[in-house]
């Protein structure tokens, strides 16, 4: 396991470890990327969280077929909980992780049986060892500038090398504040990795596919987080009415556009974003 210095964990992550927590739990997955529904759901019936694994395993497999033949080892970054590391070690790729959050590493190696290496770092600070043959950045691009993603990758690959990106990116520049706002505008990415020596070899849009993850959780929580958020609050204004009171202050002064904006999230997606999965190559340099 490779040692990095002492990590600042934010309280934003913590939250974020929280909620990770809470959809593990609540899941049972390994995974935390949205999957690839295949067939696409028929109805409402058919959005559970049994199809949601299945979706997620298909979309690790889906990853593999963008693969060259040829590559043997590869760094995936923001590699969540291990279940993409684990998938592609289990097919015979030489995989190492990294993540800069010491809860991300505890669920890695628990997923990976301690069997891939994971590097503790944020990706502009790694120090590598030797170049890889494949990066892949599976719903992590968006944590790190594009130009930082870009001139990275390209310092930490093979001459040839390849970056596999697969996340949600936006189509239209002029959305920048909301939930998916933090996801890359499309041309500033492509110039950014052009920039810095890589050639587009392939693309598929998947958003029909990963969509209905997005409508799994407005349903859930439609039938289960509204009625319950209503039910505590009830409890509150019971037992402490001056609790009550400041907590729909402060639902009404914060969470309510938070929560109309969540249950607005497939419209805002299909309105503003992609989801893309596409192979870049390094361009070969002069021995």
């Amino acid at each position: 396991m490779s040692q990095s210095k002492l990590i600042h964990i934010s309280q934003a992550t913590r939250y974020q470890n929280a909620a990770i927590n809470y959809y593990l739990e609540l899941t049972g997955s390994s995974y935390l990327h949205y999957g690839y529904w295949e067939p696409l759901p028929a109805s409402t019936e058919d959005l559970t969280l049994v199809r949601l694994r299945i979706a997620q395993e298909a979309y690790v497999a889906k990853l593999l077929t963008f693969i060259p033949s040829g590559i043997n080892n590869l760094l995936d970054v923001g590699c969540g909980i291990g279940g993409n590391a684990a998938y592609l070690k289990d097919r015979g790729f030489a995989v190492e992780g990294l993540a800069p959050d010491p809860f991300q590493q505890k669920k890695f190696i628990d997923h990976t049986n301690g069997q891939v290496v994971f590097h503790l770092t944020k990706f502009e600070d790694f120090q590598q060892t030797h170049p890889y043959d494949l990066i892949l950045f599976s719903e992590s691009s968006q944590y790190i500038a594009a130009d930082n993603l870009a001139q990275g990758a390209a310092h930490l690959l093979n001459n040839g090398g390849y970056l596999l990106l697969a996340d949600m990116i936006r189509v239209d520049a002029k959305y920048h504040e909301g939930i998916f706002s933090n996801c890359h505008v499309a041309s500033v990415l492509h110039a950014a990795l052009e920039e810095a020596g890589f050639k587009l070899v392939q693309a598929e849009d998947i958003s029909s596919q990963i969509a209905p993850t997005i409508d799994l959780c407005i349903e859930n929580f439609h039938t289960f987080g509204l009625s319950t958020i209503k039910y505590i609050a009830d409890l509150v204004a019971i037992a402490v009415p001056p609790l009550h009171a400041l907590g729909r202050w402060i639902f009404n002064r914060w969470v309510q556009k938070l929560i109309v904006e969540g249950l607005e999230a497939r419209t805002i997606f299909e309105r503003h974003l992609c989801y893309e999965i596409q192979l870049w190559q390094l361009s070969q340099k002069d021995q």
